[in-house]
C-alpha cells in the first residue's frame, strides 16, 4: 500500500468511520466504466480508489492531498500567499469564480466568502483546505481562505485577532479582490465556525479591526463548538487556559450582543462525536430564533466531523448536500443587485 494511502486510512481509523459512512463511501466511489481514464480522469479515479481504502478526510494531511489535487483541475486559485498582518501567519489565498461568476456578478462583483478552517486551535494550513476554496469559488463566489496562528504559539483570544484582522482586509479590499463589499460572508468548520461565530455574535472584535458585525451579510458555521464549558478535551484546556476560562468565551453567551443580528446558517452532523450538535449547534439555533434571529439549520446523517466539511468538494459531495445547502443560504440572504441603468429619455 503506497504510504500516503497508509496515513489517510490510519487517519480515518482513528477517527472511529463508521461502518454505514464506509459502505456509501464505497458505493459513491466505484470507477463508473473500466476503460484507461485520461489525465483528467486519472485524479478522479484515484481520489475514488482513496476513498475505496478509507481515505478522503478534509483534516487528514494524505486525503486532503487527493481532495485538492481534483481541485486543482477546477482551476479557480488566484495569488496565494496574501498579507493581512505582519507575522508568518497572517496570510490567505484567493480563490476566483473565473467563469463561474454569475452574469450580475460580473457588474456588481460576486460575494466574498472568508473560509477559515478548524483544527482545536492548534494545527491546520489553508494548503489543507485548497479543495474548499477551489468548490466555493466554483459556485460563483470569491473566496479567502485563511490561515491564523496557533496554541502553542497563542491563546485566545489571539486567534480572533487575527481572523478580524483577515476580515477587515477583505472588508476593505474586496472590490480589488473582485467582490461586492456589500456581500461578505464569513464560513468555518470546526474550531474555525467558533472563531467566525464569535467575530459575528461579539462586536469587540471587529472593532477593535476598526469595523463592526453589521458590515457582513451573514456567517456559515459547520460543526461549531459554541457551548463548549466545562472543556474536557485536554488538547483544549491550555487554548482557554482552563479551569480559569470565562464563560465570556462562549458564543452562546452574545447572542444579545447585536442590535440587528446577522442571519446565520448552521450544519451539524447527526453523529458527530466531537463536538455534540445538540448542545452546541442546536443550543445556539434555539437561543438566536428566541432572539428573533434569521437562522437556517441544516443537519446531515451520513457525515462525521470532518467529512462535514470534506463533502464540499468531489468525490464526496454525494455524502451531504453542505455545499449546495450554503450557496443556496448565501444567494438567499444577499441577493446580487444590479444597478440600474439609465433610461433613454435621462439620457437625452
Amino acid at each position: 500500500m503506497h504510504p500516503s494511502v497508509s496515513a489517510a486510512r490510519t487517519f480515518w481509523m482513528s477517527r472511529g468511520l463508521r461502518g454505514e459512512n464506509a459502505a456509501t463511501m464505497t458505493e459513491i466511489a466505484r470507477p463508473a466504466v473500466s476503460t484507461p481514464p485520461r489525465p483528467h480522469r486519472l485524479l478522479r479515479w484515484v481520489a475514488g480508489v482513496a476513498l475505496l481504502t478509507g481515505m478522503g478526510s478534509a483534516l487528514a494531511g494524505a486525503g486532503a492531498g487527493v481532495l485538492n489535487a481534483v481541485a486543482t483541475l477546477r482551476g479557480h486559485q488566484g495569488q496565494s500567499d496574501v498579507a493581512y498582518g505582519l507575522l508568518e501567519r497572517q496570510r490567505f489565498d484567493i480563490y476566483r469564480p473565473g467563469n463561474s461568476i454569475d452574469q450580475a456578478d460580473r457588474i456588481t462583483g460576486s460575494p466574498l466568502v472568508i473560509f477559515i478552517y478548524g483544527g482545536s486551535w492548534n494545527m491546520g494550513s489553508r494548503r489543507d483546505y485548497r479543495f474548499a476554496g477551489e468548490a466555493l469559488a466554483a459556485q460563483g463566489f470569491t473566496v479567502m481562505v485563511v490561515d491564523y496562528r496557533l496554541y502553542p504559539q497563542v491563546r485566545y483570544p489571539a486567534f480572533l485577532q487575527d481572523c478580524a484582522k483577515a476580515v477587515a482586509y477583505g472588508l476593505e479590499h474586496a472590490r480589488e479582490l473582485g467582490a461586492d463589499p456589500r456581500r461578505v460572508f464569513l464560513y468555518g468548520h470546526s474550531a474555525g465556525a467558533y472563531n467566525v461565530a464569535m467575530l459575528a455574535l461579539d462586536p469587540r472584535w471587529l472593532r477593535a479591526a476598526g469595523h463592526s458585525p453589521d458590515e457582513l451579510a451573514g456567517w456559515v458555521g459547520l460543526a461549531g463548538p459554541y457551548n463548549f464549558l466545562p472543556i474536557v478535551d485536554a488538547d483544549v484546556k491550555p487554548v482557554f487556559d482552563w479551569p480559569d476560562t470565562s464563560p465570556d468565551t462562549q458564543p452562546i453567551n452574545h447572542v444579545g450582543d447585536l442590535a440587528r443580528p446577522l442571519p446565520v446558517f448552521l450544519g451539524a452532523a447527526v453523529h458527530d462525536k466531537l463536538v455534540d450538535p445538540e448542545r452546541n449547534s442546536m443550543a445556539l439555533a434555539d437561543k438566536m430564533k428566541a432572539r428573533g434571529t434569521d437562522v437556517t439549520v441544516r443537519t446531515y446523517e451520513h457525515v462525521n466531523h470532518a467529512l462535514l466539511v470534506g463533502a464540499l468538494s468531489w468525490p464526496l459531495t454525494p455524502l451531504a448536500s453542505v455545499l449546495n445547502d450554503t450557496t443556496t443560504f448565501i444567494r438567499s440572504v444577499a441577493p446580487q443587485t444590479v444597478p440600474a441603468q439609465p433610461s433613454m429619455a435621462a439620457a437625452h
